[in-house]
């Protein structure tokens, strides 16, 4: 069967435990470089708007390898911060890490 696939992105607050997919990721680290405000959730982005971020932040990664050790000290403050942060909010809620992705894990 075929998973069918959402014609806009849910928003990064409504996305599975806060945002902890790789579409999540993206818009974390968009916040991090500050290609859109924090406060911008993307709910209702298509998938070509989405995909329009995602290349915004792997060409904003690209000078720092797509290292958090090699950010300078503020984006890597901010990237902690702001992922620290999802991290907490999807534990409260449930997440465990790596469960989505095996289903073997208990």
């Amino acid at each position: 069967m075929k998973q069918r696939i959402p014609p806009t992105y849910v928003g990064i607050h409504n996305d599975l435990y806060g945002g902890m997919t790789p579409t999540g990721g993206i818009v974390k680290d968009a916040w991090v470089f500050g290609l859109i405000p924090e406060e911008e959730t993307c709910e209702g982005w298509s998938a070509a708007d989405i995909q329009n971020l995602y290349d915004k932040v792997s060409e904003a990664w690209q000078p720092y390898g797509h290292l958090v050790s090699t950010l300078p000290p503020e984006l890597r403050e901010r990237h902690t911060r702001i992922h620290d942060a999802a991290v907490r909010r999807a534990r409260e809620a449930g997440w465990v890490p790596g469960q989505d992705m095996d289903s073997d894990m208990e």
